[in-house]
């Protein structure tokens, strides 16, 4: 069965599209360790097809947008696994192939979009610069590291390009001339506390990066707290007028000394019609959110019930 190709901003106009949920925490629940500092990305050369199986579950739970494994994916990281950039570039494409194939396997006829996922610079550090930003880098060395992962993650033809847990509107602006040009949509997506940026910076200045530029078609967060998405919705689309994106975290906290989880979930489906009446139109999770929870938030966002 032939799926008729559809841009996601026209699916976006509708109503809520269902994003999937946290890559890495599917890829450990089918016994993957990502002890490593490409995190999921190490799967690309070793295991691409855990990728597959962990994409497919996704969709099976109902999410119709599937972000790719490329995250953390760069060349420099690459590199110091001694590949060289010929074969980091054809990981990069694999990415995108690996959600591609869930998404024809499992789709059961229906239109699932691929994003190629343009994770910040932090995240390739592998320290959590992420949740800091400020890297003192300036926005001309940011976009140089970017252009590359952007240009590779295209020549796979992915429907969007995922901006995503961006800590800095410093970064955000270079991603976005990072992107310029490439033919392809692209959502940003930053990481807040409260109502700034990791970095501090209040989030109308940062959403005004994106205002006026057609090629983005969403703007919001994501790997954040539950609690504050619905403040960060409203603040993206009031300043950019674009439908937002929102997915966050599952509300756990991680304790670095012990290695280990705590606290409970505060991820709840229930909050959907807060955040749809907010703005946003494209609605999944992040960090610890599985399967599970993205097939109640289907289930809350088509209207229908959920049994576990």
């Amino acid at each position: 069965m032939t799926i008729p190709e559809r841009p996601l901003a026209d699916a976006l106009a509708e109503g809520a599209v269902v994003l999937d949920g946290g890559l890495s925490n599917q890829l450990e629940a089918q016994g993957c360790d990502l002890s490593d500092a490409l995190w999921s990305a190490r799967l690309l050369a070793d295991d691409p097809g855990q990728l597959v199986a962990a994409h497919a579950a996704y969709v099976r739970a109902g999410a119709r947008v599937l972000i790719t494994s490329s995250y953390q994916a760069s060349f420099q990281g690459f590199a110091r696994r001694g590949t060289d950039r010929a074969a980091a570039r054809r990981l990069f494409h694999r990415s995108v192939g690996a959600a591609r194939e869930a998404a024809e396997r499992a789709g059961a006829g229906e239109r699932v979009w691929v994003a190629g996922s343009v994770g910040p610079y932090g995240a390739v550090l592998a320290d959590g610069s992420e949740y800091r930003g400020r890297y003192g880098l300036g926005v001309r060395e940011l976009t140089e590291f970017h252009r590359p992962r952007v240009e590779a993650l295209v020549e796979a033809a992915p429907d969007v390009l995922a901006l995503e847990t961006v800590p800095d509107a410093a970064e955000a602006e270079a991603l976005l001339r990072a992107v310029e040009g490439c033919g392809v949509p692209v959502w940003l997506s930053y990481t807040v506390a409260g109502d700034r940026t990791r970095a501090g910076q209040p989030l109308a200045d940062a959403f005004a990066v994106a205002a006026g530029n057609p090629q983005v078609i969403a703007a919001g967060v994501n790997c954040c707290a539950a609690e504050d998405v619905a403040g960060a919705v409203e603040a993206a689309c009031a300043a950019t007028g674009k439908p937002a994106v929102a997915y966050p975290n599952s509300g756990e906290g991680w304790d670095a000394a012990a290695r280990s989880w705590t606290g409970s979930p505060t991820f709840d489906p229930a909050r959907l019609g807060a955040w749809t009446a907010a703005g946003a139109r494209l609605v999944g999770g992040c960090c610890r959110v599985g399967p599970r929870e993205i097939a109640a938030l289907a289930a809350t966002a088509h209207g229908t019930s959920y049994e576990s």
